[in-house]
């Protein structure tokens, strides 16, 4: 048996791999392989990402009657899991006669891993019927599901099973119960199980912290790292960048200076995830400058990180610049996405560089095999509507190859708002309101620009419409950082501490206008 196999593959990675080398010399010396020795090959074989020699071992297994061993038999499952072949490792799963716990938790994974979270649930129940309980293992699983399938009264029903069989004062089972409650946004069950639980690692601080920054509180996650940092855990990269991302949210240049500090002195600046972080989370900030040093410290930039570039160039009205940054990218042979493009055709746009838009927007089916997609004709239609080119936009908005959403139609009436069109306004307008009914916003643009031009019988129908479609209108909000503090306001509250004084200086504010006979507009 042994001779008829000496003249496996002569692929290259047989050569450079070690343990893929010395199996081909054990085969020339006659000795024959055990278990041990292929699940240490499959495992070879994910390090290489190469599946066609994972094949080739899977054809010699099946040669010496291994492929039935469970121990083989779960290393075969995990690696065609972790290429995506589900059915190829339901195949091997369902040959083995004898399972153990390990094996149904690896096929249990296998579909967690591919986004199959009802196949996932179906194996869990399978298992249930052969008598097998599970473990942290499959549980922790099964919660991912959970996340998959968005279904928080599926994981709270899991959550019994794991209170049943007092798995929850598990550190790896307790931390999915953290991640799947905060990925339902129910943050406040996310941190009661975190709080309740007796021995945390780091992975269960980033879960949190991520948690509370994927649901927009930067702040508690501000304070998490400060409990983290004072309970002597050490931050890894992950912790950093997701509190960079919450940070840039909330336009916390002060928290984002002292994480740059915390990265620098943890030696993590290098890592590509806190550089990416890092050039978002100043850009959004308002300081270029240092996003842009950010962007020159990284040795290996990838996608995302000249993506990231192009956009803060782009969001800052330095439109010639991101534009060569994205032909800086193309130059070093990185492929551009959509969500380059995006930035790309938004720099043109606030630029008013309508020939160059035109030219990126043709060359993404073109050159790029990129679909165009609704952000893309958004920007196309802003970069026609800026420069006032509004009958071209409204051809292509006719034209597009799909109907066109809120955003596309949003855009363009906004367009004629500035150029006071409100013949074609009131053309799309019609649609946008029937595509969405409930959006405030729509109806206070078209109403406006019915004012801008004293038709004030439209604007009348159009508030009309606003009140029997609006329950409530969205206020506004924004937020500035004054001494480190960063202070929210919004349309008619009043629970800033400062309200008596702030409202006394807009008073003075509108009684000096009134003086400078400044009105306002529609």
């Amino acid at each position: 048996m042994i001779c008829g196999l000496v003249g496996f593959s002569r692929d290259m990675h047989w050569i450079e791999n070690p343990g893929l080398f010395y199996f081909r010399k054990m085969l020339v010396d006659m000795v024959e392989p055990d278990y041990i020795t292929f699940i240490g090959l499959l495992g070879a074989s994910i390090e290489l990402n190469n599946i066609e020699i994972g094949k080739q071992l899977h054809c010699f297994m099946i040669k010496l009657k291994f492929d039935s061993n469970r121990f083989v038999g779960s290393a075969l499952v995990d690696l065609y899991g972790k290429f995506g072949l589900v059915e190829d490792s339901w195949k091997v799963f369902d040959r083995i006669q004898s399972r153990d716990l390990v094996l149904w938790n690896v096929m249990v994974s296998c579909y967690v891993l591919n986004g199959s979270g009802k196949r996932a649930l179906e194996v869990f129940e399978l298992m249930r019927l052969e008598g097998l309980k599970g473990d942290a293992f499959t549980f922790s699983s099964l919660l991912s599901c959970c996340g998959i399938l968005g279904s928080v009264k599926l994981g709270k029903q899991i959550h019994g099973i794991i209170m049943k069989l007092s798995f929850e004062c598990d550190v790896l089972v307790a931390t999915a119960l953290v991640d799947m409650y905060a990925k339902n946004g129910n943050l406040q069950k996310a941190r009661e199980i975190f709080d309740g639980m007796i021995t945390r690692n780091i992975v269960s601080w980033n879960t949190m912290i991520v948690g509370y920054g994927q649901n927009g509180d930067g702040k508690e996650a501000m304070k998490l790292l400060r409990k983290m940092l004072q309970r002597s855990f050490k931050p890894d990269e992950l912790t950093l960048a997701s509190i960079l991302s919450s940070s840039a949210n909330l336009a916390a240049i002060n928290e984002v200076v002292q994480i740059h500090g915390l990265a620098t002195k943890n030696g993590l600046e290098d890592f590509l995830s806190v550089g990416n972080a890092l050039i978002n989370a100043y850009y959004k900030c308002g300081n270029i400058s240092c996003a842009v040093q950010s962007f020159n410290l990284i040795k290996n930039p990838n996608l995302f990180t000249w993506t990231s570039m192009i956009c803060a160039y782009a969001f800052h009205g330095f439109s010639k610049q991101a534009l060569e940054i994205f032909e800086e990218m193309l130059s070093k042979g990185v492929k551009p996405d959509g969500v380059a493009f995006v930035g790309v055709l938004s720099a043109c746009s606030h630029g008013g560089l309508v020939n160059e838009g035109l030219k990126y927007f043709g060359s993404l089916k073109r050159d790029h095999q990129i679909l165009p997609n609704s952000e893309h004709y958004s920007c196309l239609i802003d970069l026609l509507g800026r420069a006032g080119y509004l009958e071209k936009a409204y051809e292509i908005l006719e034209k597009m190859p799909f109907e066109p959403g809120g955003d596309v139609l949003g855009v363009f009436i906004g367009a004629c708002k500035v150029h006071k069109n409100v013949e074609l306004a009131k053309m799309v307008g019609d649609k946008l309101l029937k595509l969405e009914p409930d959006e405030s916003v729509n109806y206070t643009v078209l109403s406006n620009i019915y004012a801008s031009v004293g038709s004030w019988s439209e604007v009348a129908r159009v508030r009309k419409m606003m009140r029997e479609f609006c329950d409530d209108k969205v206020p506004g909000c924004s937020w500035m950082e004054i001494g480190g503090q960063v202070h929210t306001f919004v349309a008619s509250d009043k629970s800033h501490p400062q309200t008596l004084e702030i409202y006394l200086i807009l008073e003075t504010l509108v009684e000096v206008m009134k003086q400078e006979n400044c009105k306002p507009k529609p």
